[in-house]
C-alpha cells in the first residue's frame, strides 16, 4: 500500500515539472460594422465624411461600407472610386439610413431621421444653432446613439475636426481676399502681399484662434503686413510664439481698432463665441470709413458675424458691396475647398471607426475613449448633453451616470 502511495507521489511530482500550455486571456472579438455614407443634402454642404481611401481601409478590416451614389460628387470623388474601394453602392437614401452606423458631415434633417429604423449610431456635426428640436426628439424616440464631431476631443484635449476646419478657413480666407483685391473680380488690381519697393497689403485679423493663426500664417507668407486683435492676451502671445515672428497685436479697443481698419486693405473676422452669437465689434461707421475697394472676409458669419454690415451670402453669390467695401460672408468656408476638407475629415474619422470595431463597438469605444465621450450627446435615446437639454428644455442625464466608474 505504501509502495503505491510512493508511486503516485512520484508521478504527481513528474507531472508538475512537465511544461504546460500557456493560459492567455480571451480577448473581446472584433465587431464588424455596417457604415452608411449618404449624399449630403444641406445647402452649400459639399464635403463627404469618408474618402475612397478610408473606405478601402475599413473594408480591408472587415467592415461593410454602404455609399449612396454621388455622395462624393461635390468633392470630386466619383462613385466608381468608392465602388473600387470596396463600398456597396446604393441609389436610395433609405438603403443608406438602414445602416447600423451613419456618418454625415451636416446634421440629419427631419426627413433623414424618419428614414432611420432606430437603435443605430450617428456621427455628424451637431450645429446647435440650426438643430431642429423635432429631429432631436425623433432621434431620442428611435433610441439613437449620437456623437457630434464638433465636440469630441483627441489625446491632446483639442477638438480635432474644429481645428482642421479652422486651419482650412484661415488659409482660404486669405486666398479669397487675394482674389477680390485683384482685377479678376473687379477689385483694385492689387496683389496680395508685397514686392520690393511697393507698399505691402495691410491685413487686420480679428481673433487669435486657429482661424486667425492660419490666416496670419498665409498672409505673412505672401508678404503682407498683419495686425491682430483679440481680448485674450494669452492667445495673442501664443500666436506670436507659434509663428516665430513679431506681430502687431492689440486687445479689442474701439479707437485702436478703428485706426487699424480705416487703413487696412483686408479685414478678416475670425472671432468665435463659446455659445451664442459672435460679438459684433466692427460698426457700420467703421466700415464706412474704410478704403474704397477694400475687402472684408467674415468667417464668423455662421455665428452671426463680427461686422455690423455683414449678411449671409452663398458660394453661388459670395459677395456684396457696402460703403464701397467688398463683403465675403459665406458660412462653411471649408466647403469652398471640399476635396481638401473631406480628406481632413476622413483622416480623423477613419481611425475612430477602426478603433471602434477593434474594441467591440460604440459602447466599448466610449468606455475607453474619454475624448470621444465629450462628443456623445445621445446614448440609446437618452440625452446626455447639458447644453442641449437647457437649450430645448429637454430632460438629460450625464453619460457617467449611465456608465458608473467611467
Amino acid at each position: 500500500m505504501e509502495h503505491k502511495k510512493d508511486a503516485i507521489r512520484a508521478l504527481a511530482q513528474e507531472a508538475a515539472l512537465l511544461p504546460k500550455e500557456e493560459l492567455l486571456a480571451v480577448g473581446k472579438k472584433n465587431k464588424a460594422l455596417t457604415i452608411g455614407i449618404p449624399k449630403e443634402t444641406s445647402l452649400q454642404e459639399k464635403r463627404v465624411a469618408l474618402v475612397p481611401e478610408a473606405v478601402a481601409l475599413l473594408v480591408g478590416r472587415g467592415h461593410e461600407v454602404i455609399v449612396e451614389a454621388d455622395a462624393g460628387k461635390e468633392a470630386n470623388f466619383d462613385t466608381r472610386d468608392y465602388s473600387e474601394a470596396g463600398a456597396q453602392i446604393v441609389y436610395s437614401p433609405q438603403d443608406v439610413f438602414r445602416s447600423s452606423m451613419i456618418m454625415k458631415v451636416a446634421p440629419p434633417s427631419f426627413e433623414e431621421v424618419k428614414m432611420m429604423p432606430g437603435k443605430q449610431t450617428l456621427l455628424s456635426a451637431l450645429q446647435l444653432t440650426v438643430q431642429p428640436v423635432d429631429s432631436l426628439k425623433m432621434l431620442m424616440a428611435k433610441k439613437i446613439s449620437a456623437i457630434a464631431w464638433d465636440y469630441f476631443k483627441d489625446d491632446t484635449q483639442i477638438y480635432p475636426v474644429v481645428r482642421a476646419m479652422g486651419e482650412i478657413a484661415g488659409n482660404t480666407s486669405v486666398l479669397v481676399a487675394a482674389e477680390h483685391l485683384s482685377n479678376a473680380n473687379d477689385g483694385q488690381g492689387l496683389m496680395f502681399g508685397g514686392i520690393s519697393g511697393v507698399k505691402p497689403t495691410e491685413v487686420v485679423i480679428l481673433g487669435a484662434g486657429t482661424v486667425g493663426e492660419f490666416a496670419a500664417r498665409a498672409a505673412i507668407g505672401l508678404g503682407a503686413s498683419v495686425k491682430m486683435f483679440d481680448n485674450n492676451v494669452y492667445k495673442l502671445r501664443r500666436v506670436q510664439n507659434d509663428l516665430s515672428t513679431r506681430l502687431w497685436t492689440s486687445t479689442i479697443e474701439p479707437t485702436e481698432l478703428k485706426k487699424a481698419i480705416v487703413s487696412a486693405d483686408v479685414v478678416i473676422g475670425a472671432l468665435r463665441a463659446p455659445l451664442g452669437r459672435t460679438p459684433c465689434v466692427v460698426t457700420s461707421e467703421m466700415v464706412s470709413e474704410m478704403k474704397h475697394g477694400s475687402v472684408i472676409v467674415d468667417i464668423s458669419i455662421d455665428q452671426g458675424g463680427c461686422f455690423e454690415t455683414s449678411r449671409v451670402t452663398t458660394h453661388a453669390n459670395p459677395t456684396f458691396t457696402e460703403y464701397g467695401v467688398v463683403h465675403y460672408c459665406v458660412p462653411n468656408v471649408a466647403s469652398r475647398v471640399s476635396r481638401t476638407a473631406s480628406y481632413a475629415l476622413s483622416n480623423i474619422f477613419a481611425p475612430i471607426i477602426v478603433s471602434m470595431g477593434d474594441v467591440g463597438g460604440f459602447t466599448e469605444s466610449i468606455k475607453r475613449n474619454k475624448g470621444l465621450c465629450e462628443g456623445v450627446y445621445l446614448y440609446r435615446g437618452t440625452l446626455t448633453n447639458e447644453i442641449i437639454g437647457e437649450a430645448f428644455s429637454l430632460p438629460w442625464k450625464p453619460l457617467d451616470l449611465l456608465f458608473p466608474g467611467m
